[in-house]
């Protein structure tokens, strides 16, 4: 199986979830892992998709930054200091049928194990016994708390790492973000060469640098109208 390197791109926040989205519905090669990079031309908030808007401004800060409803789940993430990618895993490979907290664990193993590799203290949130008997609150903001198997940093407990899955018939999506001040002195180019080398190795797959793919420009600029839209921000 190949595993796809994708041209990191920057885009406002309904240019980068409708991409994400397009990545995962209609990628032209459907059997290859698919992972990108991004950056947010602008300030931005995402929330998950279940998610409630009264409860989402409640916790928002009193900003001018964009704010945008992701198709996965997940709560408030604040992308204005932070290294966002996304992960598609093609509906035949393994990862893709396998448990929701199982899947997250894989990935944040390989991301937690690229940090350590480059000498940052990191590790994994192990359940509890008591987290173990509930499913993790989706409700709050990401970066207050860790969550099950989320990357945290070992010497200040501080939540480095943390992702939103959405499956479909297509494929699993992945939207992950590292927050960059829990781990201030981390050279991030070095990261961006790492991390798509173990993941591939960790999914048995054969990393590939590619194109960026020739997507349907009026399906990706009606994505883009409805991710920007106040009816998809309202829409709970």
């Amino acid at each position: 199986m190949k595993f796809h390197l994708l041209p990191a791109r920057t885009g406002s926040a309904a240019e980068n979830m409708a991409a994400d989205f397009l990545l995962l519905q209609r990628y032209p090669e459907p059997e290859a892992i698919r992972f990108r990079h991004y950056d947010w031309r602008n300030p931005a908030f995402t929330f998950g998709y279940s998610q409630k808007i009264a409860h989402i401004r409640e916790q928002l800060p009193e900003t001018d930054a964009e704010l945008c409803r992701r198709p996965t789940g997940g709560g408030l993430v604040d992308h204005r200091n932070d290294w966002t990618y996304a992960l598609v895993i093609p509906r035949r490979h393994p990862l893709c049928s396998a448990r929701a907290g199982e899947s997250y664990r894989i990935v944040h193993e390989v991301i937690r194990d690229t940090l350590a590799a480059r000498g940052h203290p990191v590790a994994l949130q192990e359940p509890s016994k008591e987290s173990k008997r509930k499913r993790p609150s989706s409700n709050g903001v990401c970066f207050r708390k860790a969550e099950n198997y989320d990357v945290i940093h070992r010497e200040t407990a501080a939540k480095v790492a943390g992702a939103a899955q959405k499956r479909t018939s297509r494929g699993l999506l992945f939207q992950g973000s590292l927050d960059r001040s829990s781990i201030p002195d981390c050279a991030w180019e070095h990261f961006f060469d790492d991390l798509p080398r173990n993941l591939a190795s960790a999914v048995s797959a054969e990393l590939v640098a590619t194109g960026w793919p020739d997507l349907e420009p009026e399906e990706e600029s009606y994505l883009v109208e409805q991710f920007a839209s106040g009816e998809w921000l309202e829409r709970r």
